[in-house]
């Protein structure tokens, strides 16, 4: 099977080979990797987010080097991830910095946050709000290059574009 299936993309335009893996890949999870373990589905997740934010705003860690700062200097964006955030921050979200990095390079991520209207509220640490004393920061969500980004992205943004949605509809009825 796996052959015919082999030789069946190769004939396809290769966006339509893609879209159909994805849909296999989507199906595939929803029906078994999912039925499994709950927090696989991304649909469950974006579920239990939204109900986090509904509950108590979120609070999002990002990664600095290679989520929202070229470091290998490579030319590549980040616009998508960074609007997200300036979202994130819009609706309410703490964002914190979650990077690996000693306090020595702390200046120069600040510097390149402000300097491109990145939006932050600390560097490796929780919100006062949290009284969580163990090593790993507090958050609902991560956005890593390395750690399950585009997952995350998705469900991060169904919440965070839905949210601000709801609230720009909700402000056109209170005007009228």
């Amino acid at each position: 099977m796996k052959s015919a299936l082999s030789s069946l993309f190769k004939l396809l335009p290769s966006a339509v080979a893609e879209d159909i893996q994805k849909k296999i890949l989507t199906a595939f999870e929803e029906r078994f990797i999912a039925g499994e373990d709950f927090y696989l589905s991304e649909e469950n997740s974006y579920k239990r987010l939204l109900e986090e934010y509904e509950k108590y705003k979120l609070i999002i860690a990002y990664d600095f080097d290679n989520t929202v700062f070229d470091y290998n200097e490579k030319g590549y964006g980040f616009e998508n991830v960074i609007e997200l955030l300036r979202v994130c921050k819009e609706i309410g979200c703490y964002l914190t910095v979650f990077t690996s990095d000693g306090p020595e390079r702390i200046p120069q991520i600040e510097s390149h946050l402000k300097a491109n209207n990145i939006p932050y509220d600390g560097i490796n640490e929780n919100p006062d709000i949290i009284k969580f004393n163990g090593r790993k920061i507090y958050y609902n969500i991560l956005l890593d290059d390395r750690s399950g980004l585009p997952s995350a992205y998705r469900i991060l943004a169904r919440v965070a574009y839905g949210v601000r949605t709801r609230n720009m509809q909700k402000g056109m009825a209170d005007i009228a």
